[in-house]
């Protein structure tokens, strides 16, 4: 599985466009209490078409990037009709989806410079946010399970390297997590997996995806080489694209029909 896969290049024709007569989700704002930021943060929730007759529900928790904020999947690539056409083709296993707001800090929208080291900075403190603060409150509001083995996490650039810095970081929280186009936030391989086989033994899903033509594809072409030295199972997705909507969207698209098989 540490090869790259073409298959997951292609999508069904029409996979992000609203189409008719299908079930719907739900995606709304929810806000939640933060003890490591200080003050109640925002998040977006997408449910499924049905909820809640699957009774409990796994999670995805899906970020966004350096220049957004809770809402850019949402604004720029419409998780909830990708959602809403692979449930119809049953392709989904049950699932919520949460959009976080990965800028852990008391003013966390994305406006001014934001490559300003206290916004970098809230990049990391938002492992605390999710681990203790948000994850908690989804669990305690939501018929979700618990475990790891239903619980992943994936996003876009900066959310890309979040994903792994976080997931690898805590493989007793995630036994699934997906990068489209990470970021140089990421650490580096050394320091994600210093204990290469003992993720090997834990991970259910490693996925490693971007475009051919992104000017930070360097940043994952070194962790998919340390993987592959190592022999850690994953899938590396090299696409046509850029550091852009149609690659990250597509992660989203492959990646969901993986998780929780």
């Amino acid at each position: 599985m540490n090869e790259n896969k073409s298959d997951y290049t292609i999508q069904t024709a029409g996979y992000d466009t609203e189409r008719e007569g299908i079930a719907r989700g739900e995606i709304c704002t929810i806000e939640y209490p933060s003890r490591t930021v200080g003050n109640p943060r925002k998040a977006m929730v997408y449910t499924p078409p049905g909820y809640p007759a699957a009774g409990e529900y796994s999670v995805l928790y899906l970020l966004h990037g350096i220049g957004g904020d809770e809402s850019e999947w949402y604004n720029h690539g419409k998780p909830q009709v990708i959602l809403d056409n692979l449930y119809a083709n049953q392709l989904l296993k049950p699932m919520i989806v949460v959009l976080p707001n990965g800028r852990a800090m008391p003013n966390d929208r994305a406006e001014g410079e934001i490559f300003a080291p206290d916004k970098v900075q809230a990049f990391e403190t938002f492992e605390s946010d999710l681990l203790d603060d948000l994850i908690p409150y989804i669990e305690a509001n939501y018929p979700v399970l618990t475990d790891r083995m239903h619980r992943a996490i994936a996003g876009l650039s900066m959310g890309g390297g979040q994903s792994l810095n976080i997931g690898l970081n805590n493989l007793d929280r995630f036994a699934w997590i997906g990068a489209f186009s990470p970021a140089p936030n990421m650490r580096p391989p050394e320091q994600l997996l210093p204990e290469p086989q003992k993720a090997a033994e834990l991970l259910s899903l490693l996925w490693l995806s971007c475009g051919d033509l992104d000017s930070l594809k360097n940043v994952s072409d070194r962790t998919h080489a340390y993987l592959s030295q190592h022999s850690v199972p994953h899938l590396w997705v090299e696409e046509h694209g850029d550091h852009d909507w149609p690659v990250w969207k597509n992660g989203l698209y492959q990646f969901s029909k993986l998780v929780f098989s």
